[in-house]
């Protein structure tokens, strides 16, 4: 029995619970627009606003704001550039699964919308503890939506996630 090599099992089991998790298109239409609503949190408008609104938060400020678009942009240079090296296939081409949200670019790993969300939430949660509570669970709800819309690999929304929290740590050092 040969082994396969470490990237290649972690991939075979990132596939295998991706097909667990993922939906397909024929969902029920409100089970649809929750998920497309959660997802959407993690786009760029929804994550740039909530970055801003933090400065009218209690507890918050235009510094806050400021951290956390900043984490949100330096973290979504680092999700494009590993992107453009990875080259990793969407789950609708590789696996010819009908993914039920429109992919924003061709590339899979890691999930920009999964650091987006990450990014801003981990951000005001470090400088506004109470917002945390309801921030970082939205953050990860967020990153799963990629996965049942069909458009991200779980392994893609773990290392999008974790870019946003190094990325906010590195931040907060260097600040």
């Amino acid at each position: 029995m040969t082994t396969l090599p470490l990237l290649a099992r972690i991939d075979a089991r990132d596939r295998a619970l991706f097909s667990r998790l993922a939906l397909n298109a024929s969902m029920p239409r409100r089970s649809m627009s929750v998920w497309l609503t959660l997802t959407h949190l993690g786009g760029a408008t929804g994550s740039i606003l909530l970055a801003l609104l933090s400065a009218f938060m209690p507890g918050g400020s235009v510094a806050i704001a400021w951290h956390a678009l900043l984490a949100l942009g330096i973290s979504h240079a680092v999700v494009q550039v590993i992107k453009r090296r990875a080259v990793r296939e969407r789950p609708n081409v590789r696996l010819s699964w009908s993914a039920c949200i429109a992919a924003p670019d061709r590339f899979s790993f890691p999930s920009g919308h999964a650091c987006a969300i990450m990014a801003v939430a981990y951000a005001l949660a470090l400088t506004m503890p109470p917002a945390a509570i309801l921030l970082m669970p939205v953050a990860m709800i967020v990153g799963m939506s990629r996965v049942v819309l069909g458009v991200h690999y779980p392994g893609d929304v773990i290392v999008g996630q974790a870019i946003a929290i190094v990325t906010v740590h590195v931040l907060a050092l260097a600040m």
